[in-house]
This record gives C-alpha cells, sequence and structure tokens, in this order.
C-alpha cells in the first residue's frame, strides 16, 4: 500500500472518530446541580449537656415540598407540612439518653424525591465526676505469670480469668496464697477476656473469637457456647443480665441464656465519652471499669452511663505492679464487703477502699 494511502484511510479514521466520538462528548448536556430543598441552619456537630433545651432551626430552600420532619435517630421528633421559611423548633436531650445521636431532617418532595439533612449531636453528662483515690489496705501475693482479664467472687471464692493465646484460662484462686487450686484452659485459637459468675454458671468472653464460653461454677467444665458480633473485653452481671464492654464507650446488657443484646448504653462525663472501658465489676448498684492503660477505674451509673466518680489508682500500681503491666481487674467479695484489685502479670493482689 503507497503512503498516500497510507495517510488518506488515517485521515478517514480520524473524522469518524470525530463524528461518532468527540463531537456528541462536546454536545452532552451538562447536568445541573442538585438541587438541595432544605438543610440546617447549624453547619458543625453539637454537644449538648443532659437537661438543656437547645433552640435549632433549618431553611427551606425551595418550592414543591410536601413535608419535613425532624428524627433524633429512629425516632420522629416533628412534622410540618407545606413548611416555607425558616422554621424553629427546640430539642429537649433530656429525653434522650448520653451518647451520639444522629439528628435528620427529612424532606419530601412533590415529584417524589426525598432529601435528608443530618448532624451528629453528642449527649454530655450534667454532672462532673467525683474524684476519690484507691487506698491499699492489704497486700497479698498474686501470680506474675496470670496476664489477668477476669476477676470475680462467688460464694466466697475468688475466680481468674487470664488472655494470651495460649494462655488463656479460668482458675480458681485462694486469695491468702495466690495458688491456683483449679484451672482450665482454652485452645490456643482463642484469646480469652473477662468473666462473670451467675446463677451458678462462668461466662467467659473472647477478644476477638467472638465467641462466649459457659462454664459450671463448681466443676469449671465447659457446658456450651454462644456466639456474639464484636470484640470482647470486660463482663460483669447486676444478677439479671450479662454486662459487656467492648474496648469502646459502649455498655451492652445481654440476656444471660440467649446472650441477645437487651440495652446498650453509652459511657460520658461532661467532656465526652469514655473509652477503652475494660474489666467491670457490679458493687452495689454501680459499675466499676478499668479503663485501659490508665490507672484509672471509674463508677459507672447502669441506668443513665454517666460517669459518677473517678478512682485515682497510682499508689495501687506502684504497689502491686512490680514488673507487670497495665492495672486490670476488679473484684468485690458480698461476704466480708471488701474490693480487691490487681493487674497483668501483677506479683501483689492489693484489698483495697476508695476514698
Amino acid at each position: 500500500m503507497s503512503r498516500v494511502k497510507r495517510i488518506g484511510i488515517l485521515v478517514v479514521l480520524a473524522l469518524i472518530i470525530a463524528t461518532f466520538v468527540i463531537v456528541p462528548m462536546l454536545n452532552k448536556p451538562k447536568i445541573e446541580d442538585e438541587i438541595i430543598a432544605s438543610e440546617f441552619t447549624f453547619q458543625d456537630n453539637l454537644a449538648v449537656t443532659f437537661g438543656k433545651k437547645v433552640p435549632l432551626s433549618f431553611k427551606i430552600l425551595a418550592d414543591g415540598i410536601l413535608s419535613s420532619k425532624v428524627y433524633v435517630n429512629d425516632s420522629l421528633l416533628k412534622t410540618w407540612n407545606n413548611p416555607k421559611g425558616q422554621i424553629s423548633f427546640t430539642l429537649d436531650v433530656s429525653i434522650f439518653g448520653l451518647g451520639a445521636k444522629t439528628i435528620s431532617l427529612v424532606s419530601n418532595l412533590k415529584n417524589g424525591e426525598e432529601q435528608t439533612d443530618a448532624r451528629l449531636i453528642r449527649i454530655l453528662s450534667d454532672e462532673s465526676p467525683k474524684s476519690m483515690n484507691a487506698i491499699v489496705l492489704k497486700s497479698f501475693v498474686h501470680n506474675s505469670s496470670s496476664f489477668t482479664q477476669g476477676l470475680e467472687f462467688s460464694d466466697g471464692i475468688l475466680f481468674e480469668s487470664t488472655g494470651l493465646n495460649g494462655k488463656s484460662k479460668i482458675a480458681k484462686v485462694q486469695l491468702e496464697t495466690g495458688i491456683q487450686t483449679n484451672e482450665i484452659g482454652l485452645d490456643a485459637t482463642y484469646f480469652g477476656e473477662g468473666i462473670t459468675i451467675l446463677n451458678d454458671k462462668i461466662f467467659q468472653i473472647t477478644w476477638q473469637n467472638q465467641k462466649c464460653f459457659i462454664y459450671d461454677k463448681n466443676t469449671l467444665q465447659v457446658q456450651k457456647d454462644i456466639s456474639y458480633i464484636g470484640e470482647g473485653w470486660g463482663l460483669c452481671n447486676d444478677g439479671k443480665s450479662i454486662i459487656m464492654s467492648d474496648g469502646t464507650e459502649t455498655i451492652t446488657f445481654r440476656n444471660p441464656e440467649t446472650f441477645q443484646i437487651e440495652r446498650t448504653i453509652e459511657v460520658y462525663d461532661q467532656v465526652g465519652p469514655r473509652v477503652k472501658l475494660n474489666e467491670l465489676e457490679y458493687i452495689n448498684g454501680r459499675i466499676f471499669a478499668n479503663i485501659w492503660m490508665l490507672d484509672v477505674i471509674i463508677e459507672i451509673d447502669p441506668k443513665t452511663g454517666k460517669v459518677l466518680s473517678e478512682i485515682d489508682c497510682s499508689d495501687v500500681v506502684k504497689a502491686g505492679k512490680g514488673t507487670g503491666e497495665v492495672l486490670n481487674g476488679i473484684a468485690y467479695n458480698p461476704k466480708n464487703r471488701k474490693t480487691y484489685l490487681t493487674g497483668k502479670n501483677w506479683s501483689n493482689l492489693l484489698e483495697v477502699e476508695f476514698k
């Protein structure tokens, strides 16, 4: 083929491409920006103290809106039919619990379209936690090879659960000597976490395996296991429900028979959420929680999630840690009304009082 013919063919191909590809692209009509029908007048997320009434508003920016509704999470707050202009309303946060909530403005248009504008609201506690200290009263020997994840008394007997793959177990412990009189280990694929004892059953959760093992309290034999979703950190109970932490600010109440979620609370003080909630203990109607990596225990209202007190455990750490790791392990003995603390791989377990 001659050079002239090749050039001619290329020119024809170029014209075809221009005709059927480039020109239609250039002539394609522009897509107009979506019209925003309504929006909140506040742009930032909000932090509001529990019990307050907050004035809020939204603007109607287009015609043809049949209705606008404001929701807090899934709860309908109010409906406005054929809304126009700027609309004001009051949000009473006392009807909602502490924690992060989504406030949504949902507008329905005549053309069948639905538009949503949403913001985040954090409801903070209206109480400042009381400052307290953990005072060491007595020291006991603790097995320093125990990576403590759970600690609880039942009928005057101390039970302890430990973590790490290949080292996770449950043991009965003699308080005076620290000797483990009976124990049972988990398969090496499981990383054990907190325990609690209810109706002569020991409940032991796992960190990331999403499995709860249930044991006979007397024999330490596994009766069954139950699956759940998410991480497991700490456990306690109020005599009715299993109470569980997952390393966030959320505490979950579960049915002891099915392990299904009954309710949740979010733990907040007057500043914001208290995250990394770890080992738990239920003492006289209150939840006490270790905070992972801090020498602090907080006292929590189980109904509201409010932090009632913050307990400095610095002296406990000095007295008991040795070469061990973080503070973790709270046990209350109803028989003598005494409280005990320890930590991961600590050489001592301490009897304490909170003042």
